[in-house]
């Protein structure tokens, strides 16, 4: 395969997901996810973040997370799954570095609440936060909500940030699910990109790699806005993959066509 970076002269990998996030493309989606995120940790409630595949939640999770100082903060991660309630009690757990084999709902509840409140003893804040949380069951739903009672719930010290595909809404809005949806405080939904805005995010990530010119035509711009929606991940293939075309015919600059061809590589 052609040394496509040493033949645009890129100094790094471009369109990587291993980006920082001071050099993430502020996206009027990851600034309006960031304040709800901030402001749910400020008042110890819930906030929410949806989009679909590729949209960029988890990276405005990551985004959101490094606003918090260690020292400040602890934050708990947990990536769901259809599990059971005991499975993610358990990674709950494991995110407080605790090492818990019991096989009762009540005993982890109990062992994750008294860490919590060491925490909070400590002037840090507990933060939880839940990538793809659209797989939980509903039953662990109505757990997160007593996991995050103080004092007969008057005493608010363990945010919880959730993450996931729309369906999580569905599930938020289950009559089971009622006590955790009555305290979340913010709604984000990520979309993909305008096609006025593609552009930018493309010239961004191509400055982060060390050029400062401009590598796809406006036919390839509006090829790989229609091939990604928008949405960030495949938009980032698309245009890794159409470099890659490009420079296998020794071109300089990317064309529709690049990204038909990288289009037909990737599903």
């Amino acid at each position: 395969m052609t040394n496509y970076k040493s033949v645009f002269g890129f100094t790094k990998e471009p369109f990587t997901q291993e980006i920082r996030t001071e050099e993430l493309y502020m996206t009027g989606g990851l600034k309006a996810a960031t304040e709800r995120f901030l402001f749910a940790i400020s008042i110890g409630a819930v906030s929410v973040i949806t989009g679909e595949v590729g949209a960029g939640k988890s990276t405005a999770l990551r985004y959101g997370v490094s606003k918090l100082h260690p020292s400040l903060y602890r934050v708990i991660t947990v990536v769901a799954s259809t599990g059971s309630c005991l499975e993610i009690l358990r990674q709950i757990c494991m995110g407080l570095d605790v090492e818990c084999k019991s096989l009762s709902i009540a005993v982890l509840l109990k062992t994750i609440r008294g860490i919590i409140t060491e925490i909070a003893q400590k002037k840090q804040i507990p933060v939880l936060v839940i990538d793809e949380a659209q797989l939980m069951r509903l039953e662990v739903f109505a757990q997160l909500h007593t996991l995050g009672q103080f004092e007969m719930d008057s005493k608010p010290i363990l945010p919880i940030i959730l993450s996931g595909q729309n369906n999580l809404i569905d599930k938020l809005m289950y009559y089971t699910s009622k006590p955790l949806s009555s305290r979340v405080v913010g709604r984000s939904h990520l979309e993909g990109l305008k096609s006025k805005d593609m552009s930018e995010y493309l010239k961004h990530h191509l400055e982060i790699a060390g050029i400062r010119e401009q590598l796809f035509s406006d036919e390839a711009i509006l090829a790989i806005h229609q091939g990604s929606g928008g949405l960030l991940r495949r938009a980032n293939i698309l245009a890794k993959t159409s470099l890659i075309a490009a420079a296998t015919e020794k071109c300089h600059m990317v064309s529709a066509e690049h990204v038909r061809i990288a289009s037909s590589e990737i599903i």
